[in-house]
């Protein structure tokens, strides 16, 4: 009977199991069935949108601004050099490099005693030279009185002359004292020849004495001029560099001492291209003098100067292009010669143009607008200037409207695109901040310090947090949750 029942039941289990099979592989084949009498289904294709920034276009007047470098130089510079050899006698004390000195202050003295006694002696030369002169309108003036004096005789001569023929008519005189009386008067004209003749010397004199003093003073000023060249003197204020010069060094003539530059004096010449430097002219083809702004970056401070175009080159320069141009500051302070600054020039203001971002821009003038169901349109537009990461452009029909601040091979006409504008970003939420009181915050800092479980760096930041003024409430909530409290 056991055997009996055992083998019913294994009957049982083995056609239940093959009932199941069939009725498994008859499902199979239904949805196999059903799965190839379905017609394919194509998956629908979705638009692409891209999300790009954009920017409104807004006309207005616009100054550019044009960038150039330059270097600062002195348009007031003198090499100070020895006019007389000898040595060095004496030095001032801001005769050292950088030393500032005032106009006609004493820089350094050349040993003097040779042009001191050549000065001397040229003084006496004078000395003499004017009392030649002296002596000379003495003798001048002596001799006219003695040729005077010479001409009173010969008319007394000539008087007696007469009275002695006027006896001899009346037969009172004699031939012999007519003779005589001739004979005198022809001596007296004789005597005033003599003492013509003497004046003549003394008018002669009185020339050789004046052209001997003019020697003198020639020789005199010449001697004070080399005496003076024994002196260095500032012809103006400013800061002395490159000096080379030291007490009791002998130096030779036209030797170099130093330089003196003008620090009051600065100006700062740079080089722009020609088709900037026709934007710096105008129509009567002179350059204007545009206001310019200079400045020197150290160290992440920028010292700044303004002032305006001057002047420029007269020529271009062997293997340079464009135009050398020089300004001049108003205040350089802070500036030194040879200082490589940054200048900037404002150009004349261009009505009508609107400024966009120079990667809004491609290489042919293009821009994509923004336009109806957010589709990309694309405009020309004229570009005028470029200024730094940003463009001048002109256009019509862009007023008001939104341009693609960044291009990329992706965007094109009629794309689909989200536009994202710079005033829609949100604010970034400030935490908020309390302030503890001494008891919370030393029961809040026991519970960390007591945590064994929190990480160290962890722990060092929460109390770093939890030792300062105002600690953050989302800080103070989460470890007071943590405490139960």
């Amino acid at each position: 009977m056991r055997f009996l029942r055992k083998s019913l039941i294994g009957l049982f289990l083995m056609s239940m199991t093959l009932g199941l099979l069939v009725y498994a592989g008859s499902m199979v084949r239904d949805a196999v069935q059903a799965r190839m009498a379905e017609e394919p289904r194509v998956p629908r294709a979705r638009e692409r949108v891209f999300a790009v920034n954009v920017v409104p276009v807004t006309f207005e007047t616009v100054t550019p601004v044009l960038s150039a470098f330059g270097e600062v130089q002195s348009r007031r510079t003198l090499e100070l050099r020895s006019a007389a050899g000898g040595a060095v006698v004496d030095l001032a004390p801001e005769f050292v490099e950088g030393g500032q000195v005032a106009a006609g202050q004493l820089l350094a003295q050349i040993d003097p005693a040779d042009a001191q006694s050549a000065l001397d002696r040229s003084e006496s030369d004078l000395l003499d030279a004017s009392a030649e002169v002296r002596e000379a309108d003495n003798a001048l003036l002596l001799a006219r009185d003695e040729l005077t004096a010479a001409q009173e005789q010969v008319a007394l001569r000539a008087q007696a002359l007469r009275r002695q023929r006027d006896l001899v008519d009346r037969n009172v005189g004699t031939a012999a004292a007519v003779e005589t009386a001739e004979l005198a008067l022809s001596a007296a004209n004789q005597a005033v020849l003599t003492r013509r003749q003497a004046l003549a010397s003394a008018q002669a004199r009185i020339d050789q004495a004046a052209t001997r003093l003019k020697r003198a003073e020639i020789a005199r000023a010449e001697a004070q001029r080399r005496f003076d060249e024994t002196e260095i003197r500032a012809k103006f204020s400013g800061t002395l560099s490159d000096v080379t010069v030291v007490a009791g060094r002998l130096v030779s003539p036209g030797e170099k001492l130093a330089n003196l530059v003008d620090r009051e004096a600065l100006e700062v010449a740079f080089r722009v291209s020609t088709q900037q430097y026709t934007r710096l002219i105008d129509e009567a083809g002179r350059l204007r003098e545009a206001p310019v702004t200079v400045s020197l970056e150290v160290f992440g401070t920028n010292i700044t100067a303004t002032g305006r175009v001057s002047r420029e080159g007269a020529s271009v320069g062997e293997g340079q292009t464009g135009r050398l141009l020089f300004a001049s500051l108003d205040a350089p302070r802070g500036f030194k010669p040879g200082d490589f600054v940054t200048v900037t020039i404002e150009e004349t203001p261009l009505p009508r143009v609107a400024r966009l971002p120079a990667t809004a821009v491609n290489a042919g003038g293009e821009v994509l607008v923004l336009g109806e169901e957010e589709r990309l349109d694309v405009a020309q537009v004229d570009v005028l200037r470029r200024q730094g990461d940003d463009v001048l452009i002109r256009a019509r029909g862009l007023e008001g409207r939104e341009v693609v601040a960044e291009r990329t091979p992706l965007l094109g006409a009629g794309i689909r695109v989200n536009p994202l504008r710079p005033n829609g970003a949100e604010e970034i939420e400030q935490p908020e901040m309390l302030e503890l009181t001494e008891e919370r915050r030393a029961r809040l800092v026991a519970f960390i310090e007591g945590n064994t479980r929190m990480p160290a760096e962890a722990k060092t930041r929460i109390l770093s947090q939890l030792g300062q003024t105002r600690v953050p409430a989302r800080v103070v909530e989460r470890i007071e949750s943590r405490m139960g409290g």
